[in-house]
């Protein structure tokens, strides 16, 4: 039993270390960028240019990986994140950390693609939504102690870029010394608009939504807590207080989504999240608890839409579809993750710290507002006809593999059957 688990620990442990090194990246880079002067814009496009990346390795990694292999790429990702890192630290400048980080969230999304193909392979039809569990809790720890260990240190020396780019390097050791077999080929999704607002044009519109809010708020949070203030120990909290209030979330949220109307459930937690965008515009600069505090219902309630979000556009998905609706959804996340942080860089050079919260609340308040109009023209989806709720990680960290991870057995045989007769050629192994 202990042999057969050893493979799958190597991979939680790549995984945990790719986590923790992104963690401590995504942080650094707007504290430090802020020490430096950078303007709020400038610090926006970095995460613009990591979601450009990020995106592109979704869609590019599985041709990179069925010419090179599993282990080559994953290696490959790691050493190009380590070194994108360190390019960083070497050039002080946003003209060179921008498409450096498009190149770091192009690496992250490949090595976590490999990673997660892996431990879907690994899973069995009874041990795959434990493992997918475990999975997201990894990912949930490494990310919050990767951007806790800044409180560690000095983020105006080099230590902390060198510490990211070891990790990297460190993440790329468990599977290249992993016997575990190559897994399958990796899950391709392409982007078809019309066919997902078909499906669901609130989920398309909703996610869209959601990741503009999410993406300005994971690219800007740390630059809005210090340009109020906040010590560094603080503006760590600020930032990963929202991510575990989000997971603590989902469990009730999910609860209630699968007993009413999701959309119903959609607009009630959009609500609560307007309230906390409102408490930060109206707050001017809040003592340090209650920024805390308002950071930790911010969290609570946009890192627990995006399962919603996922699970409404299942519930209308054709059997053999779920894959596709869940990668497709991701894309468009992504879409919205590079809108978000520009327009909230750019105002809050223009207006100040707390009009990061005036974009958020406004794309919140237009979600609301379509979500409204679906209920009045689509009935809701009877219960019997609903899939499961499942907790899911932070869409901004999640690939197509990670909703093949989560799908359960019979969804992922319908769903690699779909894919087979669509295309034989892609069922052939490396």
């Amino acid at each position: 039993m202990i042999r057969n688990l050893l493979p799958l620990s190597a991979l939680l442990m790549g995984s945990a270390f790719l986590l923790f090194a992104g963690g401590v990246n995504s942080l650094i880079l707007p504290i430090r960028g802020e020490a430096e002067g950078f303007a709020a814009a400038s610090l926006g496009l970095l995460g613009t240019g990591w979601a450009i990346g990020y995106v592109a390795g979704c869609l590019r990694m599985p041709a990179l990986v069925a010419r090179v292999g599993h282990i080559r790429a994953f290696g490959a990702m790691c050493a190009i994140a380590a070194i994108a890192v360190l390019l960083s630290l070497l050039l002080i400048t946003p003209w060179v950390w921008i498409p450096v980080r498009a190149l770091s969230g192009f690496c992250f999304a490949g090595a976590a693609m490999i990673v997660e193909s892996w431990l879907s392979e690994r899973a069995d039809a009874k041990s795959r939504g434990r493992v997918f569990g475990i999975y997201t809790m990894v990912n949930l720890g490494a990310t919050t102690a990767g951007q806790m260990v800044l409180t560690l240190g000095d983020t105006n020396g080099y230590l902390f870029f060198v510490l990211a780019a070891m990790i990297y390097c460190l993440a790329l050791l468990p599977t290249a010394m992993s016997a575990t077999s190559t897994p399958r080929p990796l899950t391709r999704v392409s982007l078809d608009l019309r066919k997902l607002w078909r499906n669901s044009p609130i989920a398309v519109f909703a996610v869209l939504m959601v990741g503009v809010s999410n993406a300005s708020f994971g690219t800007l949070a740390a630059v809005y807590a210090a340009r109020i203030g906040l010590s560094l120990q603080e503006i760590a909290l600020f930032a990963s207080i929202p991510i575990l209030a989000g997971a603590a979330t989902q469990i009730p949220v999910g609860i209630a989504s699968d007993r009413y109307d999701r959309r119903k459930v959609l607009i009630g937690v959009t609500l609560f999240a307007m309230l906390a965008d409102a408490l930060f515009l109206f707050a001017g600069t809040p003592q340090p608890g209650l920024a805390l505090v308002m950071s930790g219902l911010f969290g609570a309630t946009v890192y627990a839409m995006y399962p919603i979000i996922v699970a409404h556009a299942n519930d209308h998905a054709e059997p053999g579809s779920f894959i596709q609706v869940s990668g497709g959804l991701l894309l468009v996340f992504g879409i919205g993750s590079i809108i978000g942080p520009t327009v909230a860089g750019f105002a809050m050079t223009e207006f100040g710290a707390s009009t990061l919260f005036a974009v958020t609340g406004s794309v919140h308040l237009l979600l609301i507002l379509f979500a409204l109009l679906r209920l009045r023209i689509a009935p809701a989806v009877a219960s019997k006809d609903k899939v499961a709720f499942q907790a899911k990680p932070m869409a901004r960290a999640s690939t197509p593999e990670t909703a093949a991870l989560g799908a359960d057995q019979a969804e992922l045989n319908a769903d690699q059957q779909a894919h087979s007769a669509d295309d034989p050629v892609s069922r052939q192994e490396d």
